[in-house]
């Protein structure tokens, strides 16, 4: 699977992963992970806490960039101290951010301690180094106490002589912008963040947490005006700070190319922060620039190479772009670091589909389904029998969709039948289908329990009975599903009563307000074979990365590319296969399979590729059945 979900962790977990930091001694990283956390106040004046998270601050910002060092985010702590059950802000990081650091694979922890006696700050730090289970003590340094920053930076280049100045010397602006970031005084944030502007308007952390602000109180146009205001000040700013504004700029602008832009900016300003090479390939993969993800999750595996997820989707992006070598390497890698898991497994068998390599898919993903049966209780099994039937053995797929329905029963899954009816619709039997799929529509729809799974069964009923061009069934069978639609299926089944009761225009406002409501309209020109005005509504999604449309919107906008004379276009898009996500087959499915295949025999053929297109015509027409597809297509290639 490309994507992980989130899991909250658990306090066992957190003991298991002391526990080996403690016992384990690898051999040193290509990058060191440095987490400096919040210094400890051990004077009697409680006014000067807010140094503490400063010296954090401060230090981390200077160590940016620094040869083969990486400090976390001081926000990436906090954010995992909170998932923990957070301490107040202003709890001393030896004692509330060690366990996050180490959940953030902390390679080395930065303690401090402070005090202001007699008119002077006086400051000791101690580095710990995780895997050699050794502490080390820096010179201790000594200042007034408006001299913090030329303190702090004396400790950063005691860690590393590759520091980079930080932002602002002011001593009053940087007490204004910690104040601001640990919510202290909270009636004054706006006014903190204002005032540190206002004293140093070329420090630009301020502006980035005033904007922020306004966001969260839905004031877009004031969080953008703040925004340019700061990037006004032009090359005053760090070339990193100037990259950080413009993603914010571009987050609140909903700009895919300028995020991805800001993003690359970012990564070079900060070349060793693997996080950021991670957010680009994610957003570059999302928008389909497949070999500006490889790039990026390349870089971010290099950097951090025991990262099994970085090698994971290095894989998934490297098939995309046409690098089956590549894509099977990156994934052996990730294998190699999680031994014991089923993803890999089963990312080895998606990366092969999506190249194009079926059997070795279906070898893959039925070792995955024969060592891991409880993963996604037999899902591997279904991504087997996709994997056969897209070679055109119809027979041979049905045995491998029969162990999967084995597994759901063993699930003891209510939707089994459901999951039949959708194996036997894009398996070309498509009058059984619908009526197998009428049949667990009305048997669902009388007990509460089941009327969601009655409301997916009639949305994908009115899809079906829509593309066999009966509107007027379409049609009774969304305004049900609508009817018995709860909020997890809501969306899906207003589309669908779009696309039923109109071949283009405006749109109902329930799917105008969706973020599916471009597809929405995409799919009606679909429909109603306006080809020319769904282009640029499918190549739109396609480039912006709207992850509404699902796997199937290459093969949707290769459609509208055929259908207006972009060939080649379309060629390219027909490269690489959909691979199924982790739910399976969906209401959208039979919107881009088998017609994947139909397209690529007219691609072929306008190609002089006539093997090609024969083989591709004789799959479509095996999977097509005996029953009418959409707008008589099974009657072409004959």
């Amino acid at each position: 699977m490309f994507c992980k979900r989130l899991t909250v962790v658990s306090l066992a977990s957190v003991f298991l992963i002391l526990l080996s930091a403690c016992q384990r001694q690898p051999a040193r990283p290509v990058l060191e992970r440095i987490a400096i956390l919040r210094f400890e106040n051990l004077g009697s004046d409680p006014s000067q806490d807010w140094m503490g998270r400063a010296f954090a601050e401060i230090i981390s910002s200077e160590l940016t960039g620094a040869r083969r060092i990486y400090a976390i985010p001081g926000v990436r702590i906090h954010v995992l101290a909170a998932e923990l059950g957070g301490r107040p802000a202003g709890a001393p990081g030896v004692s509330a951010e060690r366990t996050p650091a180490l959940l953030a694979a902390a390679t080395k922890i930065v303690y401090g301690q402070y005090a202001v006696r007699g008119g002077t700050l006086e400051v000791r730090v101690s580095v710990e180094d995780v895997l050699a289970g050794k502490m080390t003590e820096l010179n201790p340094v000594s200042a007034p106490p408006t001299d913090i920053v030329s303190v702090a930076s004396a400790l950063a280049s005691q860690i590393s002589p590759q520091i980079t100045p930080y932002g602002t010397g002011n001593p009053q602006v940087v007490e204004a912008y910690v104040n601001a970031l640990e919510g202290i005084r909270n009636q004054n944030v706006a006014q903190q963040l204002e005032g540190a502007i206002a004293a140093d308007p070329n420090f630009g952390p301020p502006y980035r947490q005033l904007a922020q602000l306004k966001a969260q109180q839905r004031d877009t146009d004031g969080a953008q005006e703040v925004i340019h205001q700061a990037l006004a000040r032009g090359n005053a700013m760090p070339a990193g700070e100037r990259a950080r504004l413009q993603l914010e700029d571009a987050m609140l602008r909903n700009d895919t190319a300028a995020r991805v832009a800001a993003l690359a900016a970012l990564a070079d300003a900060d070349s060793y922060n693997p996080e950021t090479w991670h957010e680009l390939g994610v957003t570059s993969m999302a928008t389909h620039r497949y070999l500006e993800a490889v790039q990026a999750f390349r870089k971010a595996a290099e950097i951090q190479p025991d990262n099994g997820d970085f090698w994971n989707q290095l894989g998934y992006a490297a098939a995309s772009a046409g690098d089956a070598a590549t894509a099977t390497t990156a994934i052996e890698m990730y294998r190699k670091l999680a031994p014991n898991s089923p993803n890999p497994i089963d990312s080895l068998g998606d990366v092969n589909l999506i190249a194009g390599r079926l059997h070795e898919a279906e070898e893959s993903y039925r070792q995955a389904a024969k060592q891991y049966p409880e993963f996604f209780s037999g899902l591997d099994y279904l991504k087997a029998a996709l994997a056969r039937l897209m070679t055109g053995d119809v027979a041979g797929a049905d045995g491998l969709a029969k162990q999967y329905f084995d597994a759901r029963v063993a699930a003891k899954d209510p939707a089994l039948e459901y999951r039949k009816a959708q194996w036997a619709w894009i398996s070309g039997r498509r009058k059984a289908a619908c009526a197998q799929l009428d049949q667990v529509a009305r048997a669902s729809e009388t007990a509460a329990a089941t009327r969601n799974l009655a409301s997916h069964a009639y949305t994908e009923l009115a899809v079906w009975t829509l593309m066999l061009g009966n509107r007027q069934s379409a049609s009774e069978f969304a305004q049900k599903a609508t009817a018995l639609a709860a909020p997890a299926s809501g969306t899906e089944a207003n589309l669908v009563r779009f696309l039923s009761q109109t071949r283009a225009g405006a749109p109902v406002p329930e799917v105008a307000q969706s973020p599916i409501g471009n597809l929405a309209l995409a799919d009606a020109h679909l429909f109603a074979k306006e080809f020319t005005d769904a282009l640029p509504l499918l190549q739109s999604m396609y480039d912006d990365g709207n992850a509404a449309a699902g796997e199937g919107l290459p093969v949707l906008l290769a459609w509208a590319d055929v259908e207006t004379g972009h060939t080649e276009e379309a060629a390219a898009l027909l490269r690489t296969n959909p691979s199924l996500s982790d739910v399976g087959l969906t209401w959208s499915t039979p919107l881009y399979f088998p017609r994947i295949f139909y397209l690529r025999a007219v691609v072929a053929e306008k190609q002089g590729k006539a093997d090609e297109a024969r083989e591709n015509w004789r799959i479509f027409h095996a999977l097509s059945g005996s029953d009418p597809l959409m707008w008589g297509e099974e009657q072409k290639g004959r």
